[in-house]
């Protein structure tokens, strides 16, 4: 069946899997154990889709569209700080939420945007954006249609946006971000 000290050869699969499902076609030589486990980088997975320099600027655009959302609905806050934070409060959310809510939204949305720290920044707005969403976009509550229509619209944005997040998390800022300025490898 096989000879000791021969590679083996293992099909495509994904993330990490017994040997035998490695990611990559890969030769890989025969430990004493006789099967291990390899952890696939699948940071890479847009970019084997579809050509690097498109990939690159897909991550870009869309960190700066989703980013973007949370800074200019942030800013405001920020400005109005005690009138945002006393309107959070006499709406229910805990007295410590409404004084991280401001600053989370604004900052976390300027770091998804500029790509900095962007896989925590990613998981960071997707708490804010679960707690917001709970808080804020209880559709379910309202009887008139219009009303119904327009938080039950928001909710379901807020439900891609956290995909979106989800997706940066995993993909991180790309190459035209402030993590690759400050981490880069090459």
């Amino acid at each position: 069946m096989f000879q000791r000290n021969q590679p083996l050869e293992y099909p495509p699969a994904l993330f990490c899997y017994p040997m035998r499902y490695a990611a990559t076609r890969t030769t890989i030589p025969r430990n004493k154990v006789g099967m291990g486990l390899m952890v696939t980088d699948t940071s890479n997975a847009i970019v084997r889709a579809t050509p690097a320099p498109v990939a690159d600027f897909a991550i870009l655009v869309g960190r700066v569209m989703i980013g973007w959302i949370f800074v200019q609905s942030g800013w405001p806050k920020l400005l109005h700080y005690q009138a945002t934070v006393a309107n959070l409060t006499h709406r229910g959310i805990p007295e410590f939420l409404a004084y991280l809510g401001p600053p989370v939204e604004f900052f976390g949305g300027l770091a998804v945007l500029l790509g900095f720290a962007t896989p925590y920044a990613a998981l960071l707005m997707v708490v804010f954006t679960i707690i917001a969403t709970a808080t804020s976009h209880r559709f379910w509550e309202f009887t008139d249609p219009a009303q119904h229509r327009a938080q039950s619209s928001n909710f379901w944005k807020n439900v891609s946006m956290m995909g979106g997040m989800l997706v940066l998390f995993a993909s991180g800022g790309g190459r035209f971000s402030i993590d690759r300025l400050l981490f880069r490898r090459d």
